[in-house]
């Protein structure tokens, strides 16, 4: 029983998910690419346990994180059309996240990665900007629960009831369309 608990706790804490890949919640590792808003990847090296180093490029990993309790307007997806301030979101999310590195921090009562395999995640900046945080309270995207709730649902509710009262991003740019 001892042995269970202690796989599932290392599981929540360093995201092991049976691929190779280990995210320690302490490292912050190099953003490569930003596919949107919502959705980026970064670089891991698996034989990376501090500092963002140490593994040699074949042991390294591309992997792809959706931003873990926020949804931004589509721009990507080739089955809807690009939405309301997805283009603004976009940007901004390149702005604060291109050339960065970032802390992946997982919510210990959700599945570590989405139906399409991308790791779940609070992403927090190399400056410890809290990037979920802000792009709900800038206006650019929106609280988003899919399935369970997760730990920061009530703090990103309440985040994005003051950002559309006061009209930020989004809640003004795009009027009725912003509905979930």
């Amino acid at each position: 029983m001892f042995v269970i608990a202690c796989v599932c706790v290392a599981v929540i804490r360093f995201g092991f998910a049976g691929d190779g890949v280990v995210i320690d919640p302490e490292t912050y590792y190099p953003v490569t690419y930003v596919v949107d808003g919502d959705t980026f990847k970064v670089k891991v090296e698996s034989g990376n346990t501090k500092g963002g180093g140490g593994g040699s490029e074949a042991d390294a990993h591309i992997i792809t994180v959706r931003v873990l309790g926020i949804n931004t307007p589509e721009t990507v997806d080739p089955r809807k059309s690009v939405e309301c301030y997805g283009p603004e979101a976009s940007v901004e999310a390149k702005d604060l996240l291109n050339g960065r590195k970032v802390k992946l921090t997982f919510n210990p009562n959700r599945e570590l990665k989405d139906k399409y395999g991308r790791y779940l995640a609070y992403v927090y900046r190399d400056d410890g900007l809290f990037y979920n945080e802000v792009m709900i309270k800038e206006g650019y995207a929106r609280e988003y629960t899919y399935g369970s709730a997760y730990s920061m649902q009530g703090e990103f509710r309440d985040i994005e009831a003051t950002a559309q009262k006061s009209k930020a991003g989004l809640w003004s740019a795009c009027g009725a369309s912003t509905k979930k």
